[in-house]
């Protein structure tokens, strides 16, 4: 998902999707404990992705005040 895409949603939206994205690392995690996990570079690119999202989410409140 690019920044564009992301500005393009509402701030509901994107909270909704951090909560999806950080269920699905913490499930990568698990994965990557036991040993199971196929793809790690999976979750530097989520953790990247929901840092992404709560930059435009904090930009956002700034622009507010």
């Amino acid at each position: 998902m690019k920044n564009s895409e992301i500005r393009e949603l509402t701030n509901e939206q994107i909270n909704k999707k951090i909560d999806e994205y950080k269920e699905e690392l913490f499930n990568l995690r698990f994965s990557q404990a036991t040993g199971n996990l196929e793809k790690p570079s999976r979750i530097r690119e989520l953790r990247k992705l929901v840092a992404r999202m709560k930059t435009i989410l904090r930009e956002r409140e700034l622009k507010e005040k």
